[in-house]
């Protein structure tokens, strides 16, 4: 796992890449290096940090040169082993042990078609001497991060947008379709950047960059053909891909460990790996007693041990009590572009922790319930389906009950009139509209409300956007057409996003089972009673579960990965929502207007309802602003 950086055909190309080499030092503390390469036709500059995992030699450390091939590459191949022999019997010879070499020597002999074949998560650069072209790509399903910026006749790349800032940033200009999206989702999705000038290179996807200034891009993998091709193609044998997946995310040089926060997908991460590497640890969180009540948390920690003693294994528990005032900037740095998941501080503070410990790599059951139809959201777009059929009197009258109820009485959250205001928002709408509304911020109309009037525009493009991805399928089923959405924008724009990044701060690497081209497939082969069946949710992975896991694991109520939002919200930011938030530039300048912002506030603050989701992001967009702002980076 690293960091990479690059210049390509650029005057300034070696300045430029050392800066952005610095600003994401944190990616690759055990060494780092920029090669130029300057003849007539192009310059090229390959910038590389190194967090050393396979084969810990100074010999593969990066840009990776061989044979008039250079790399710099950030990410792990699993399987390099198996595709290092099949191309060591067809004559190659090998000068490391590491999975650099493989990943460089592939594209040698196989060129694109050969990231078919590759089993990992991972974004590289490849200059060909012979030809002084550069080719990019990145992994099928955006588990490792890539941007680019297009710049005169070439480009400058990097692992986080944040070098790119530190290098260019006055050249770059706030995207308001961003601002908007951000606002909506409370992250990104993967086609949006919140730079005009820089993009997200594509998951699954190829560039070639040539001297003249052309280029060629493909795909390599396609999401909607792999799961319409896997549910026509009959059930995988569930329980062998996700063993096998999780097996082979053991390679390693250095030891892995486990996050475990005793729900189904950790458990079930860290008992397989336990059972290939019996002396693997795991690290779990909990919080304060108060903020817990506030929150009405479920207590995970009691699960995570139990677990850990079911297997007997060492956990590490880490009690989250973080200076929440500090934390937040520094938090808003890291995710590198507006997201406004407070989980990422989970993540960060247990990375922080493993690697005090001398913990390099963790292993993380992220991307199951994305995939197995996991999330409350899943069931609660079914429910809505039956509710529908229910007589329109009888759902005014609990409509209208519903929402006059207090979301907080004294000092304890009221979890079920919470879900069952969130439930209303969308029961009464058409499936692709109700998913959108079961995750996102604020419905469409009332985002229009919350921002400058002469953003309606980018609210409409957003709420297309997201529509054109959805309907664009041929599955059969709701809940399959919710996962595969899932895996195309909530994954890679939230999760996988959120977690390379607080992962990559403590410079820790996390690795993703689930998230893997044949867990997927697997997943896609199911039917949707494999997924959800009555109020039963991932209900074919529950099953392969009880081969390893204890019923008190596999049945406990879904439990998220969250933080004590409320009592952060209503207590500890309480001066900073007012002083930046509500006296911040995005309200100076007209982004957001300040009386509707303010009644949501004020709503938030009384118990009336439950914003604290939508302060925390909004506080958190008006930080990344200013941070941008301060880099250089045009305002809207």
């Amino acid at each position: 796992m690293c960091g990479i950086a690059g210049a390509y055909q650029q005057p300034e190309g070696k300045l430029l890449t050392s800066v952005m080499v610095e600003r994401q030092a944190h990616r690759g503390p055990d060494a780092s290096a920029v090669l130029e390469s300057v003849n007539p036709r192009a310059s090229v500059v390959l910038g590389h940090l190194r967090l050393s995992i396979i084969d810990l030699s100074s010999a593969a450390d990066g840009p990776f040169t061989k044979n008039g091939l250079t790399i710099s590459y950030n990410g792990e191949l699993y399987n390099y082993r198996q595709l290092r022999a099949e191309l060591e019997r067809s004559g190659v010879a090998f000068a490391t042990s590491s999975d650099t070499e493989v990943v460089l020597e592939a594209w040698r002999a196989w060129g694109p078609s050969g990231l078919r074949r590759f089993r990992g998560m991972f974004a590289f650069a490849i200059h060909d001497a012979a030809t002084d072209e550069l080719a990019l790509a990145r992994d099928p399903l955006g588990i490792k991060p890539l941007y680019v910026m297009r710049r005169g006749a070439g480009i400058l790349f990097a692992s986080e947008l944040k070098a790119i800032v530190a290098a260019v940033g006055p050249e770059l200009s706030v995207d308001p379709l961003a601002l908007a999206a951000s606002a909506l989702y409370y992250w990104l999705p993967d086609q949006i950047t919140s730079v005009q000038e820089v993009s997200k290179h594509p998951p699954g996807s190829w560039t070639v960059y040539r001297p003249d200034g052309t280029s060629e891009s493909g795909r390599y993998w396609d999401p909607a053909e792999i799961s319409a091709r896997a549910a026509r193609g009959g059930a995988r044998d569930l329980r062998a891909v996700v063993e096998a997946s999780v097996e082979a995310h053991l390679v390693s040089d250095v030891p892995v460990a486990s996050f475990l926060s005793g729900g189904l997908d950790s458990s079930l991460i860290t008992a397989i790996a336990h059972q290939h590497h019996p002396g693997i640890e795991a690290y779990s969180i909990a919080f304060r007693g108060a903020d817990q009540r506030l929150e009405a948390m479920p207590d995970d920690a009691r699960y995570a041990r139990r677990m850990a003693q079911h297997l007997g294994i060492r956990l590490h528990e880490i009690e989250i009590t973080p200076d929440v005032v500090d934390v937040l900037p520094r938090v808003v740095d890291i995710l590198d572009e507006p997201i406004g998941d407070p989980a990422a501080i989970n993540t960060l503070l247990m990375c922080e922790s493993a690697r005090e410990a001398g913990v390099k790599v963790l292993l993380s059951g992220m991307g199951a319930d994305e995939l197995f139809g996991g999330y409350r959201k899943h069931l609660a777009c079914l429910l809505a389906l039956r509710y529908q059929r229910a007589p329109g009197l009888a759902r005014r009258g609990v409509a209208d009950l519903t929402n006059r109820l207090p979301v907080i009485a004294g000092r304890r959250g009221l979890r079920t009139v919470r879900w069952a205001q969130r439930f209303l928002s969308f029961a009464e709408l058409g499936e692709e509209e109700a998913f959108r509304r079961s995750y996102t911020m604020f419905a469409p109309d009332e985002l229009a409300g919350l921002l400058h009037p002469s953003w309606g525009p980018q609210v409409d493009q957003l709420v297309a956007g997201h529509r054109e991805i959805y309907e664009d399928n041929d599955l059969d089923g709701p809940v399959a057409r919710m996962c595969l959405a899932d895996s195309r924008l909530f994954l890679p724009g939230l999760n996988l996003a959120y977690t390379d990044r607080s992962s990559m701060a403590a410079s820790c690497e996390v690795r993703v089972p689930f998230v893997d081209p044949h867990v997927f497939e697997a997943a896609f082969s199911l039917g949707e009673s494999d997924r959800i069946r009555g109020r039963r949710q991932k209900a074919a992975l529950r099953d392969v579960a009880r081969h390893w896991l204890p019923d008190e694991i596999i049945d406990r109520p879904k439990a998220s990965f969250g933080v004590p939002l409320r009592a952060w919200v209503n207590n500890d930011l309480s001066e900073i929502v007012d002083d930046v938030l509500l006296h911040g530039e995005l309200v100076a300048t007209g982004v957001l207007r300040r009386e509707p912002l303010a009644r949501l506030v004020a709503d938030q603050r009384s118990g009336r309802r439950d914003f604290s989701k939508q302060v925390w992001q909004l506080l958190s967009l008006e930080i990344w602003y200013e941070q941008a702002r301060a880099a250089g980076v045009r305002a809207v």
